[in-house]
């Protein structure tokens, strides 16, 4: 099967893109790209070339370029081309030059994508390519989604030469007289891929010759085990994981008796920031007590009695609310305060929902404060003449730590009038000489 024809098949059975699609490939000026952009016009496709010049090979960037524009000229398609100041992108935002170069590259692709009226981006990655990305990833630690190699298609992103040896894209190019430019950082092995591709793959070629078509066989098993592989860990995580508003639940004992344990836990907790170096570390807080914790990038995870918690690292928020006497509502974070006065009759039923405080309401001085509660704070609860700490009383409760890391109180010069959502204070209680009642009801958002 010569070339043009593994192509076509190659993009009808990976449904890449259809003949009435638009397609923005990016060509380099290597032979990669340039027999690409001539397989397109030779099967008839809609396209357009984009080239970005990164700037930092002098003339030779220029040349190539220039060898594009005109390589779009004698297609007769559409051009569109970039030059970027890479090196000062590279330090201010602290990448290598790879990076860099990624960056500004994909970025400027998509923009151009949208503006140019394009479905996809297309870019020559080839067999060689996808096996190198396979080698690459063994060798630094992946996890099954690292053995798939490079994806035909990734959202706006196509390859339609993955089915492609290196060897048949520059026979190509030599039977049809095309020519290409050559970029001289290619040779260099520098660069992490260069040094695959140009010592790694061929030593291993000399005790298997086949080694490129070898591992393109074995990453399309790898695919099909991944969905399999994904299939079997979102059981195991709608099984394991309960969720209540911000906070994710996992049982101790379920998570425990697990199999694979390090497999599905490793799936589960990389969602939170986990690393796989914290990972042993999440793991030993089944086994402890309660209150230890361990902190991710994004998320603490803690053991709490019977469950491992979850929660997101604490956002800023104003340590205190100033509430005046006319105020009906106050937004925080999680919910909404609702106040609301009214007299005293002798009809009025007071509420024991704890989510709901009946104040009395000429006990109050204003402002109110609404804070997060801190170490050393005390009440004295409802029906107790005898004060207590607000961390005693939560262990009594039996809060967990995140809940006790987001109690509120609202206070009244100086003095604590209700944990909010818990219990009132049993100094601003209503009793039978209350002529005027505050009512405030906390409303989760």
């Amino acid at each position: 099967m010569d070339l043009l024809t593994g192509f076509i098949a190659f993009i009808d059975k990976e449904r890449l893109f259809t003949r009435d699609q638009s397609m923005l490939l990016a060509v380099s000026g290597g032979v990669d790209s340039v027999v690409m952009a001539h397989l397109f016009k030779a099967a008839g496709f809609n396209f357009s070339i984009a080239h970005c010049n990164f700037q930092l090979r002098g003339e030779e960037s220029l040349r190539d370029e220039a060898f594009v524009e005109d390589l779009a000229a004698s297609l007769q398609v559409p051009f569109h081309q970039v030059r970027f100041d890479t090196t000062a992108h590279t330090a201010s935002h602290r990448v290598s030059i790879q990076v860099a170069a990624r960056q500004l590259r994909y970025e400027w692709l998509e923009q151009t994508r949208v503006t140019a009226a394009c479905n996809y981006i297309v870019t020559a990655h080839h067999m060689q390519d996808s096996a190198e990305t396979v080698l690459m990833n063994l060798s630094k630690g992946t996890g099954i989604a690292g053995l798939h190699g490079i994806l035909p298609k990734q959202g706006h992103l196509v390859r339609p030469l993955l089915f492609a040896q290196k060897a048949d894209i520059q026979a190509y190019a030599t039977e049809h007289h095309i020519a290409f430019v050559e970029d001289s950082s290619n040779i260099t092995v520098k660069y992490t891929r260069n040094f695959f591709r140009h010592k790694v793959i061929p030593v291993i070629q000399e005790a298997y010759p086949g080694v490129v078509a070898n591992i393109a066989g074995s990453i399309t098993r790898f695919r099909e085990a991944e969905i399999l592989y994904a299939q079997s860990v979102e059981t195991h995580i709608k099984r394991l994981v309960e969720q209540k508003g911000n906070m994710y639940m996992i049982p101790v004992l379920k998570l425990q008796k697990t199999v694979p344990l390090q497999t599905v836990a490793w799936e589960i907790f990389r969602q939170y920031g986990c690393s796989p170096a914290q990972l042993p570390q999440v793991l030993e807080l089944l086994d402890s007590s309660s209150g230890k914790l361990v902190e991710t990038g994004t998320h603490r995870i803690i053991r709490d009695r019977q469950w491992l918690l979850i929660t997101p690292l604490a956002e800023e928020e104003a340590p205190v609310i100033v509430i005046e006497k006319d105020r009906t509502a106050v937004a925080m974070a999680g919910g909404l305060l609702k106040l609301k006065t009214s007299a005293r009759k002798d009809t009025t039923t007071i509420p024991a929902a704890a989510h709901i405080a009946c104040l009395d309401k000429h006990a109050l001085q204003y402002p109110l404060i609404l804070r997060k509660w801190k170490q050393g704070d005390y009440f004295y609860p409802l029906g107790m003449r005898k004060k207590k700490k607000l961390s005693r009383f939560f262990i009594d409760q039996k809060l967990s730590l995140p809940r006790k890391e987001n109690t509120w109180v609202l206070e009244s010069a100086k003095r604590i009038v209700w944990i909010v959502g818990l219990r009132i204070d049993d100094r601003f209680k209503i009793t039978d000489q209350t002529k005027e009642l505050l009512t405030i009801e906390w409303e989760t958002l």
